[in-house]
């Protein structure tokens, strides 16, 4: 396939600076800023001081285990067994007090909740003053919608502002008292301040603050048991389908039947090598692209087959990449170093021609909005066009040396490029703050993956590294075993939750990995030339795609005795054919 520049690359990295905003507050109350609201030692319940151990290895806790139990009969609506179990074990969900403490928030007895809040003993001043604020917030709204000003503006001035705590939301507060519509833009309307469903979660927000010891947070025993299967499934390096398929009823284990490693289907439309291929977001179409000039949508049937719908041609050169729109409807094509055409999926009709005269595109991509295009130019520029094919936007820069792979983040914010022979710039488009992947090695290609948290980058030394991009660059795995020594080859995240990493490679396999621990899962032959590219379907994790050298397009599923084979070869049979160097 298409070669690498050699360039000297700059040693420079580029930092991102970053601002931290200040807010200064200038509030027109005027008190003390501290206030003790009581400070004796937690009481345990009366069974707390039980050590009694259940359990095969002897460290769960009987007392605990009980109370969470009691509390997710509750939480499911079993009120009954919920106060049976707390008497028959003798186990008190809450003590007493705790309990008065509840039901005085669910009634709107304020003033005797945050006094029984101070008897019920914390450890920590701040969760204390934390608490109490959220409980005299509500207050000052009841009061507020019942049209006592007078009275909101007490509690705001005397009760909440002395606590000392959350000066910028006692300014909003302040607010509401000019402004009713104030309370709307802090997430509350008129109806809704008395509503009994907002105190419900007036109790849970207290609940989540307050010490376990004291009050269970909601759901406890659903989010242990969850982080029981969590551990489960991501100790399961073969993982590939939906949660549902996990049980509390045995142990959690998946098979390699889970990887898609037999060939259910080989097409073959293209008449030279094929150089790209990628599934649509939605996972219905897949689009391929190759040295004979043309590209190729086919149709993903419910089944499972594959079928051509449209083949496409108008380009004078090989077509480098694809890109699908957004919504799916629209498709890209890059011819080398010629011009960008845009097609319409379900006609097949080419709705525009992005080019420059004298200046080729190497590279393309969409904007989130689907009203927008970029290519990466041989100038070393990256253009933005709207759909009509008007310039928007260019960036030039001395780190754009070249431009091939090129992505963009679901949020628009973030153009990534490779920059030169061993670097992928990140460019923040609003704040105009550039990052860089500096690797050691000549960097081949690159995806990303579909949470914008990672950049799989092929290297020329037969490596691919995975890299984080949110917050600090870090390299965080690698992934070796694949043959590349003269094409480019390219890989792609995949499977459930992108669980996998898959790559072609130039023996004429296909590679899989376990993208967290890097082992090696797979190794899939089947093509008969380099298999340039992979693509993974991201609505169906057990369908991958390979392209290769060999004109042919394999579409992998899963490896089952019941599966019956299907070959279909829409040109005859594949031939194998040498790709192009770097």
């Amino acid at each position: 396939m298409g070669g690498v520049e050699d360039h000297e690359p700059h040693s420079k990295r580029v930092k991102v600076s970053s601002e931290e905003l200040s807010l200064s507050d200038n509030s027109f109350f005027t008190g003390p800023t501290t206030c003790s609201l009581g400070d004796s030692m937690a009481r345990p319940l009366p069974s707390q001081g039980d050590e009694e151990m259940v359990g095969s290895k002897g460290v769960i806790k009987r007392v605990e285990f009980v109370r969470i139990i009691t509390k997710a009969l509750y939480s499911l609506g079993y009120e009954k067994s919920g106060k049976l179990l707390e008497e028959e074990s003798g186990i008190p969900l809450h003590s007493s007090r705790v309990n008065l403490f509840r039901k005085q928030v669910l009634d709107g007895q304020w003033d005797a909740s945050v006094s029984t809040l101070q008897k019920i003993g914390l450890l920590d001043e701040n969760i204390l003053k934390s608490a109490s604020f959220l409980i005299l917030e509500q207050k000052f709204f009841e009061l507020l919608e019942n049209d006592n000003i007078m009275d909101a503006l007490k509690t705001l001035r005397s009760e909440i502002v002395p606590l000392g705590i959350k000066t910028k939301r006692v300014h909003e507060l302040s607010g509401c008292l000019v402004c009713p519509a104030q309370c709307e833009l802090l997430g509350l309307s008129s109806q809704d301040v008395i509503n009994v469903n907002l105190r419900l979660k007036l109790l849970e927000n207290l609940q989540n603050l307050l010490p376990p010891t004291v009050m269970i947070p909601e759901r406890r025993l659903e989010h242990l048991v969850e982080q029981a299967l969590n551990v489960q499934r991501e100790a399961c390096v073969f993982h590939n389908s939906l949660d549902s398929s996990l049980s509390l009823y045995s142990d959690h284990q998946c098979g390699r039947d889970q990887i898609p490693s037999q060939t259910v289907q080989v097409l073959q439309a293209h008449h030279d090598e094929v150089w790209f291929l990628q599934f649509s977001n939605n996972g219905r179409y897949l689009a391929s692209s190759s040295n004979d000039r043309s590209a190729i949508i086919w149709e993903v049937n419910e089944d499972g087959t594959v079928v051509e719908r449209h083949t496409l041609t108008g380009h004078q050169k090989p077509i480098l990449t694809v890109a699908w729109s957004p919504d799916d409807r629209q498709i890209l094509t890059c011819g080398m170093e010629e011009s960008i055409r845009r097609w319409d999926v379900i006609s097949g009709l080419c709705l525009h021609v992005y080019e420059k005269p004298g200046i080729g595109q190497i590279s393309c991509g969409w904007l989130p909005d689907g009203k927008r295009v970029l290519s990466g130019l041989t100038d070393k520029s990256i253009c933005m066009w709207d759909l009509d094919g008007k310039e928007v936007e260019t960036w030039k820069g001395h780190r754009i040396l070249k431009i091939s792979d090129m992505a963009v983040t679901s949020d628009g914010r973030q153009i990534i490029t490779m920059c030169m022979e061993n670097g992928i710039l990140l460019l923040e488009r609003e704040e105009k703050h550039e990052r860089l992947i500096e690797e050691e090695q000549t960097i081949t290609s690159f995806s990303l993956s579909r949470d914008d948290k990672y950049l799989l980058v092929n290297l020329i030394n037969q490596e691919i590294h995975l890299w984080s991009i949110v917050g600090e660059l870090k390299l965080v795995a690698k992934y070796k075993g694949h043959k590349r020594t003269r094409f480019v080859i390219r890989s792609c995240f995949g499977g459930f939750k992108q669980a996998f990493i898959a790559s072609g490679s130039e023996d004429s396999q296909v590679y899989i990995w376990h993208r967290t621990t890097g082992e090696l899962l797979e190794v899939l032959p089947g093509h008969s030339g380099a298999v340039n590219c992979v693509s993974w379907n991201p609505a169906n994790p057990h369908m991958l795609a390979s392209a290769s050298d060999d004109r042919t397009i394999r579409i992998w599923g899963l490896n089952r005795p019941s599966l019956k084979r299907k070959e279909a070869y829409s040109n005859g049979v594949a031939h194998h054919c040498n790709g192009s160097t770097l």
